[in-house]
């Protein structure tokens, strides 16, 4: 019985059993309840076909999908104490940066990468929300501020995708410094006349709304993204007031004079060069139209013959007219 039960019987199982099957093949539209798969979700940037709801997007394929042909170059960024304050609540911040870092894949929370957006040179920081939910700390001041720094080198334009829950609390005081720090890295780039655009995606919120998310010489929000410094029930606690449905959203802000456009994902990359190229007065190669060609002269006109007289008129004059 032992050779039926340890290898027919699970044999047999496997063969006829559930597969496995991973939860997130299908993802759940938040607005409309609608099922999506995830190839169509990502062939779509992340944008619900339907509702065109904006899902939140990986920072890599933020920057493959901006990108010329999804090629770009990762600029390096300074090396920062992982962990000054020695700080632990329920877990030690050493080791929640040890998952973050193996459940993102990532160093830090802000990617920088250079390359050509419709063949212009561009500088892009893309901030993780993934990674301690895009929390502001001294690696991701220190990211910033280096692409910053490079921008200025290579004369390029500075783009700034901001997602972010606020600074991050385990380091303290070091993370609240970033805030004046970045403010500095961006008077460097208007002293150098580069165009500083930030595009507030979902959720820009707390130390990062109230710096450099919201210094930019443009500002560009997504559909539906929420922006805003502190939390709506906070609020509502404070002023003692119902707010209104939409409040903080993107839509909102554009209505009140907060933000310059809310463009969606799809337009954003034509959305960014043209502004850029105005901004540094990129020279428009207009397209060579051919000259158009003469006419050929028409031909001399032809003395015009004189007209055939009728058959009958012929006949008759060979005749012998009769006397009257």
């Amino acid at each position: 019985m032992n050779w039926i039960t340890n290898f027919v019987r699970p044999k047999i199982n496997s063969m006829l059993g559930r597969r496995d099957i991973p939860e997130n093949l299908w993802i759940k539209c938040p607005e409309t309840g609608e099922m999506v798969f995830h190839r169509d979700l990502e062939a779509n940037l992340w944008v619900i076909p339907n509702s065109g709801h904006h899902m939140r997007m990986p920072a890599r394929k933020r920057l493959e999908a901006l990108f010329d042909d999804a090629r770009y170059i990762d600029v390096k960024t300074p090396e920062v104490q992982a962990d000054p304050h020695k700080f632990r609540d329920s877990k030690r911040y050493s080791e929640r940066l040890k998952e973050a870092r193996a459940r993102s894949g990532e160093d830090e929370a802000v990617l920088v990468a250079q390359g050509k957006i419709t063949g212009m040179d561009f500088t892009v920081a893309v901030q993780n929300f993934d990674f301690i939910a895009g929390s502001l700390g001294m690696a991701a001041g220190e990211a910033i501020l280096a692409g910053m720094l490079k921008a200025v080198a290579d004369k390029t334009p500075f783009v700034m995708f901001a997602a972010s829950g606020g600074a991050r609390m385990q380091e303290g005081i070091l993370s609240l410094m970033q805030m004046p720090r970045t403010t500095v890295g961006v008077q460097m780039l208007r002293e150098a006349g580069l165009p500083y655009i930030v595009v507030l995606t979902n959720p820009t919120t707390g130390g990062v709304s109230a710096s450099y998310a919201m210094l930019g010489d443009i500002h560009i929000a997504e559909p539906g993204a929420q922006i805003g410094f502190a939390g709506r029930r906070v609020i509502e606690q404070t002023v003692r007031e119902k707010l209104p449905d939409d409040f903080q959203t993107a839509e909102y802000l554009l209505d009140h004079g907060m933000i310059d456009m809310v463009v969606p994902r799809q337009k954003m990359r034509e959305t960014l060069s043209r502004i850029s190229g105005i901004l540094m007065k990129r020279k428009v190669e207009l397209p060579k139209l051919e000259a158009p060609r003469e006419a050929a002269p028409e031909a001399a006109a032809k003395p015009a013959e004189p007209a055939a007289k009728p058959a009958k008129d012929v006949e008759g004059a060979g005749k012998a007219q009769p006397v009257s």
